[in-house]
């Protein structure tokens, strides 16, 4: 299947409609706990952030609390997360520019000026709290899924993002976030591509039925 025959906008609809409401797998009650956790999730699988949280955020339950502490003081909360003492620093650093929850930005220009955080993890703590998406999102997952269906060809995260954000309308910009659920549940490494709502636009399956 040649790409010039795919309407983007209209393919990626189905699967946007099926992960519009899903919630992200790191288990965030509040904005706050989700920009924690998404500091603490790279590189990191997202199981591990959720069974380490509760006991993280009982010591530090809020921006205003973070803030007191060193980031050795974290160390014992997160020793199992890849790059833990730089995770630590970055997140004091951001609680003491921002001291409180109520300060957390939801622009993409202001999230990104933050330590520890780049549009990826911007895009999804702007999900989170329902802002106007300024970006998609462009994790581990879509960096598979989006090449194999063919929208993209590139697998370097920002020149994915900026590529898909002038395919798609601003309005299926969470087009990231549903690649990301399929990742996770259909477009695995060994895919289960039978299972796939989106097999019929999809260059990998086309070209793995063709032969």
């Amino acid at each position: 299947m040649k790409e010039t025959t795919v309407d983007w906008p209209a393919a990626m609809k189905p699967l946007i409609k099926k992960y519009k409401t899903t919630k992200h797998p790191l288990e965030a009650t509040n904005l706050y706990e989700m920009l924690v956790m998404v500091v603490l999730s790279a590189q990191t699988t997202d199981t591990l952030i959720n069974q380490l949280a509760p006991a993280l955020f009982k010591a530090v339950p809020t921006m205003s609390a973070l803030v007191k502490v060193k980031p050795e003081d974290l160390h014992p909360y997160i020793s199992k997360v890849r790059s833990f003492g730089n995770k630590a620093k970055w997140l004091v650093q951001i609680a003491g520019i921002l001291k409180k929850d109520s300060a957390i930005p939801l622009t993409m220009e202001e999230l990104i000026k933050l330590p520890g955080i780049g549009r990826k993890s911007a895009n999804v703590i702007k999900r989170f709290a329902g802002a106007k998406a300024e970006g998609i999102v462009v994790d581990v997952h879509v960096i598979r899924v989006a090449p194999r269906l063919g929208i993209v060809k590139e697998d370097k995260p920002e020149k994915m993002e900026k590529d898909m954000m002038a395919i798609l309308p601003e309005t299926e910009w969470d087009a990231g976030m549903s690649m990301s659920f399929l990742g996770r549940e259909i477009c695995r490494p060994e895919p289960l591509c039978e299972l796939c709502l989106m097999k019929k636009v999809c260059a990998y399956y086309q070209k793995l039925i063709s032969g």
